[in-house]
């Protein structure tokens, strides 16, 4: 499922060379990345518009369960903000493409523990923020991640993610890649689509022994609840990122 005129850019690994004058800096620590298999018919509409589903193999999309710990967010460049900037963080998130060809991940929940930036966030930059009680934990080397929401609802919506990282990964599958070398999110910006780019680089994975998944998320964000185990599982130590203003699309359809 794909837009009808222009084929979607590769997947890379790598990250765009174009340079990005930092809007947001932050990094990502501990991620967990979940992801189980879903129809593009059930995540199509609750895609912004002018985006379809992102498939791996022209049949099949995903959705992803990410939890991880944001640390230190700065804006324009400044230094990150030590208490306020860091914080976990659980997301669900699908895989989308707009009509330029350019791949993304559109959010349909960011639970954070910190009720501030939840609602700069939401307000500035309309991302579906919650606030909610988290707590990540590391103990005989797994990793616990808890979520429990608070507001604005469905009150009480939870995940509990213990996993076991394992080794690094020297060279991750087509579908690895596929779900984690995403360089931009789409989202829905007063009834239009925006396109916000990131840079960071390559992801670190390792493969990862998944322990308990108990969750409740994916539901409270609109789709099917997943039925059986994820089809991937892995961890990363983490990445700094950096968020850049939209890029302008040029007649004839070249990146600005």
């Amino acid at each position: 499922m794909s837009p009808p005129d222009r084929n979607p850019e590769p997947v890379s690994p790598h990250p765009p060379a174009a340079p990005m004058p930092p809007l947001l800096t932050q990094s990502w620590l501990d991620l967990a990345f979940l992801h189980w298999a879903v129809d593009p018919a059930d995540v199509a509409p609750l895609l912004p518009p002018g985006t379809v589903p992102d498939t791996f193999d022209g049949a099949t999309t995903y959705v992803g369960l990410v939890a991880f710990r944001m640390y230190r967010v700065g804006v324009l460049g400044l230094p990150g903000i030590p208490y306020l900037g860091t914080f976990p963080e659980t997301n669900v998130r699908l895989y989308s493409v707009d009509e330029h060809g350019r791949r993304a991940v559109v959010f349909r929940s960011l639970d954070a523990s910190r009720l501030i930036p939840v609602l700069v966030a939401r307000a500035a930059v309309r991302l579906p923020y919650l606030w909610s009680r988290m707590g990540i934990e590391r103990s005989g080397g797994t990793v616990t991640y808890t979520s429990r929401r608070r507001w604005p609802g469905p009150r009480g919506a939870e995940s509990r993610i213990v996993l076991r990282p394992g080794d690094a990964i020297d060279g991750p599958t087509p579908l690895e890649h596929f779900l984690t070398a995403r360089w931009a999110l789409h989202t829905s910006f007063f009834g239009r689509a925006a396109y916000l780019p990131n840079v960071h680089p390559r992801w670190p994975l390792h493969r990862a022994e998944l322990l308990e998944c108990d969750e409740d998320l994916i539901a409270a964000g609109g789709l099917p609840a997943p039925v059986g185990e994820p089809v991937s599982v892995l961890y990363s130590p983490g990445v700094p990122v950096r968020f850049g203003p939209q890029r302008r699309i040029r007649p004839g359809g070249s990146r600005a």
